[in-house]
């Protein structure tokens, strides 16, 4: 509850919430009035952003071969340098909900198959260029163009139209799709200057920074954009800079030493001392991430579902969170959605580990020999410790795994969605329909188990545009169940985001969509000293 205050007071600090909205959602957790006005007032001072400075912060998940094209985010450090520059149609809220950004409006007719959306007057692009209708008609229709490699190409599959008719882009759907107000939260879909149909890798956004530095897999950096349209709610520092950090210890140290204000992806096993650091706050939030192993299901020997299942069971996923997680998240279950999401299907029983099984489907499968697993400390924190016991359990099956250690950098553009059997970490998506059209749809670009079931696609784009909730959950259950019994993903254990600010770190407010603040924490907090 705490936590939930003191982001209703920075609301109201910032102008977007009433004092009188504060104190009805203040009563509604059970406050009197004098305590919340008391609560108010004092947050009043530690609260208020301060402007100016250089903010900093140290990340993993940079790689040489990242590019400022939103389309080809793949990991960490675009992901969140993206939201600095950028600026989207919408983005995600803390409580699950959407705030419109680009987007001043967005309605649907025809049962959820056409779709309009409302251009905002006054944003304007860091080359000048006023933010137009055309600009994002022309974003949705590179990103959705069928040749396109866009991270974002899957869920915009169903997109048979874009056309502009004044300030409003209207978006014509081949079926419905009562979510896709959310699809447009996707990171990819950062809006450029005709769509980035020129020049995609030009760093020109309506974000709250401008681009100064790129320098891939070395630190990216903005300077404050003068003209931004939001600037009483974000870009409060006058630099943000983020420096590609992979190793964990050299992050921790970054953070000890005030070299960078905030880091993210601790390792769990070392969050027990950096607490201790004074003035280090440890950031961690339940969420939607998942780190799992992935089998391409169209390749030798994991085109077995026998293989499969063996592999799956084999795993000792309590020993798993315990160990490498140390508590920082819950079981997984095979399939990429948890009860974070709505209309999780409850009622799955859960998988554990059993060897006896496990060798009985590995004998039926009539495989011999080792079997290669590729990781990298880069695939998320303790994923080296990860790979070791569960070749200690598999081995309990009968099940030989070897490892392969993999160089970091890299390791997104040559093993990630590229070797048949490798290990991952996904931070998941505002709806279910979106997760599974990004990574588990046949067509997804991103199909980094190479699920391809006209089953379970079929199912998708019935759930899509099933306006009954309780029809749609069914359809979730009966695609959850399809995925843990015949895809290759293996899940196990759904983590916490684990961040840390330093003690000049001002204004960091938990999010449970992703790290880093949903990747907005340079833009919205701000150096205190």
């Amino acid at each position: 509850m705490t936590s939930e205050l003191d982001h209703l007071s920075r609301s109201v600090l910032r102008g977007a919430l009433s004092r009188r909205d504060f104190l009805g959602r203040a009563a509604a957790l059970g406050l009197t009035a004098a305590t919340a006005n008391s609560l108010l007032s004092g947050a009043a001072f530690a609260q208020t952003p301060q402007r100016g400075g250089l903010l900093r912060a140290g990340l993993q998940g940079g790689n040489s071969t990242d590019s400022l094209d939103p389309a080809l985010n793949q990991s960490s450090v675009p992901f969140n340098f993206c939201k600095q520059w950028g600026e989207f149609l919408v983005r995600l809220t803390r409580d699950g909900g959407l705030e419109n950004r680009i987007a001043e409006e967005i309605g649907s007719t025809d049962g959820a198959k056409t779709w309009t959306i409302k251009v905002r007057d006054g944003i304007e692009f860091h080359n000048g260029k006023t933010v137009t209708a055309e600009d994002v008609a022309a974003t949705i229709e590179r990103h959705a163009n069928e040749k396109s490699q866009s991270g974002a190409a899957g869920i915009l599959i169903g997109i048979t139209g874009v056309r502009v008719s004044g300030k409003e882009v209207i978006v014509e759907l081949s079926s419905p799709d009562a979510d896709f107000p959310y699809l447009m939260a996707d990171y990819h879909l950062l809006i450029q200057p005709n769509g980035g149909k020129d020049d995609p890798n030009a760093g020109i956004g309506a974000g709250p920074y401008k681009v100064t530095v790129n320098e891939p897999g070395i630190r990216h950096g903005g300077e404050r954009f003068a003209n931004f349209w939001d600037a009483e709610n974000m870009g409060f520092a006058d630099q943000v800079e983020i420096i590609v950090i992979n190793d964990a210890t050299a992050r921790n140290a970054a953070l000890q030493s005030g070299q960078v204000q905030m880091i993210n992806r601790l390792d769990p096993k070392t969050v027990s001392l950096i607490k201790r650091l004074q003035g280090v706050t440890i950031q961690n939030v339940a969420g939607r991430g998942y780190y799992p192993f992935n089998m391409f299901c169209d390749t030798a020997p994991f085109d077995n579902n026998d293989l499969r299942m063996a592999l799956k069971l084999a795993m000792n996923r309590q020993q798993l969170l315990d160990t490498v997680l140390m508590g920082f998240g819950s079981l997984g279950n095979d399939f990429p959605i948890n009860s974070a999401y709505p209309l999780f299907p409850e009622g799955i029983e859960q998988r554990a580990f059993d060897p006896e099984k496990a060798g009985e489907f590995y004998k039926k499968s009539g495989h011999s020999g080792s079997i290669l697993l590729r990781t990298s400390e880069v695939a998320f924190p303790g994923a080296i410790d990860a790979a070791q016991l569960y070749q200690q359990s598999a081995a309990e099956a009968g099940i030989t795994i070897d490892i392969r250690r993999e160089p970091g950098d890299g390791y997104w553009s040559q093993v990630w969605n590229v070797q048949p059997f490798h290990m991952s970490y996904w931070g998941g998506r505002s709806t279910q329909a979106q997760m599974y059209a990004t990574g588990y749809a046949s067509d997804a670009d991103w199909n980094d188990t190479r699920f391809k079931n006209p089953q379970f696609d079929q199912m998708l784009q019935t759930a899509k545009g099933e306006l009954d909730e309780e029809k749609r959950k069914a359809i979730y259950r009966d695609m959850a169940m399809l995925i843990r019994d015949e895809g290759g993903l293996i899940v196990p254990f759904f983590s916490e985001f684990i961040d840390a600010s330093g003690p000049k770190c001002g204004g960091y407010e938990k999010h449970s969509q992703a790290e880093m603040m949903d990747g907005y924490a340079l833009a919205e907090c701000w150096l205190t000293a």
